[in-house]
């Protein structure tokens, strides 16, 4: 006795789609059939779609190596997610994730990404060739750095980012590189040695290198440093509900609002065409643009969130802080508590193209004469372009970055420093 199949699956047959065990593949309902594009596309079985945003590019293979479940995710050519849970991400061409990955809510990983088995991701931006290794846990990121799949960016095996603290709350996104220098695609790499982690939010900068086994918790912007042992203090008293300092805190939260910022400007005035010509390519786009926005409203969030804590820190500072440190303390919590409405004012609006537009127009007319000769490589296009175009686009992008934290600090003057 034959069973009919269902006609999603009978649809996406009749297009080319390779789908070796049709009757152990599940489609949903809202799943519209022409985002799926067919030549080369494999859906092996135990695949799931849902969503009516999902979109698969042409080339991709889904579920090679497990059952794997994608939920409203765009994916360009060649993507291979080999298996795990997806859901409400994008992922640009030839990037990939092993089996057992859990990738949620508001990821971009960006053209040749990857990352090995049982990877678990949630509001992480991966920029071209990252590599992360297994058993990671990698959320609240942004990692640049590297040149090529030979020259990348690297998190070792057994790495975490601690996004979560004592005093539950998740202000905590690290900058690994930054968007700025990053997206030219010309810096060194950044190396997360094996069995380590971050205790965010960490600032580095690029040609870092943390040896394995290490648990890091400070900044290093300037990067090119070797840093291994722990950075953490072995004993000191716990006092729950108490932030000894918030001025770290919520400046690396507004740089990396401010690097969103810019990397959404780049989106939106250079890698759009480049995007666009590409079978689904606006969808694509789309699909980023809407990771940029969810990810500054998750960051604004948690600084809200943060902001709230600081009527009971002040309590518990007032009793158990001394001297100097208290004086300082007690004066940025206050700040931040009382001002706070004025800076989520400031930081709403960043999708204003307004920002940088000074060094917007400079960088655009310098390479004019290369986009008007059409879209093509975006990789090959980042790497062709010279030394005075690149720093010129550098200098835009960091314009905006320094824009939104300026904005922001100015209702928090005892943060700057």
């Amino acid at each position: 006795m034959t069973t009919e199949l269902p006609k999603k699956i009978t649809a996406l047959l009749d297009k080319g789609v390779s789908i070796p065990c049709p009757s152990a593949v599940v489609i949903g309902d809202e799943v519209r059939t022409e985002r799926i594009f067919a030549k080369g596309t494999v859906l092996y079985p135990g695949c799931r779609l849902a969503g009516e945003k999902t979109l698969i590019g042409a080339g991709a293979k889904i579920g090679f190596e497990s059952p794997a479940t994608l939920i409203d995710c765009r994916l360009g050519p060649e993507v291979e997610l080999k298996g795990g849970f997806f859901t409400q991400s994008v992922f640009l061409a030839r990037s990939s994730m092993g089996s057992g990955a859990q990738v949620r809510e508001c990821c971009l990983i960006e053209e040749e990404a990857s990352g090995a088995h049982t990877v678990g991701l949630k509001q992480t931006i991966l920029f071209p060739f990252v590599t992360l290794g297994s058993l990671i846990n990698f959320c609240d990121c942004l990692m640049a750095g590297g040149t090529s799949r030979k020259d990348h960016s690297e998190v070792g095996s057994s790495y975490i980012h601690f996004n979560f603290t004592p005093n539950q709350d998740k202000a905590t996104a690290s900058l690994i590189g930054e968007v700025p220098r990053g997206v030219m695609l010309r810096q060194a790499p950044i190396f997360l040695g094996g069995q380590g982690g971050l205790v965010g939010p960490v600032r580095l900068g690029y040609g870092t290198l943390i040896a394995a086994g290490t648990v890091w918790e400070n900044d290093c912007p300037q990067g090119g440093m070797l840093l291994k042992g722990s950075a953490l203090l072995s004993e000191r008293p716990l006092h729950p509900g108490l932030y000894r300092e918030v001025r770290r805190k919520v400046c690396n939260n507004l740089l990396y609002i401010g690097n969103l910022t810019a990397l959404r400007q780049w989106y939106v005035n250079i890698r759009r065409p480049f995007l666009q010509a590409q079978e689904g390519g606006t969808a694509l786009y789309e699909g980023a643009l809407e990771v940029l926005d969810g990810a500054v409203e998750e960051r604004i969030a948690r600084l809200r969130a943060l902001a709230g804590k600081m009527e009971t820190s002040i309590a518990i500072a007032e009793k158990v802080l001394q001297g100097r440190e208290k004086v300082a303390h007690l004066r940025h919590k206050r700040e931040l508590l009382q001002n706070w409405p004025d800076v989520q004012n400031k930081l709403s609006g960043l999708a204003d193209d307004s920002i940088g537009e000074g060094g917007r127009s400079l960088f655009l007319h310098a390479i004019d004469e290369r986009l008007s000769k059409g879209a093509d490589d975006y990789i090959a296009f980042v790497r062709a372009l010279g030394r005075e175009s690149a720093d010129a686009g550098s200098a835009w992008l960091q314009s905006v970055v320094d824009t939104v934290v300026s904005r922001a600090l100015d209702s928090l003057p005892s943060f700057r420093g």
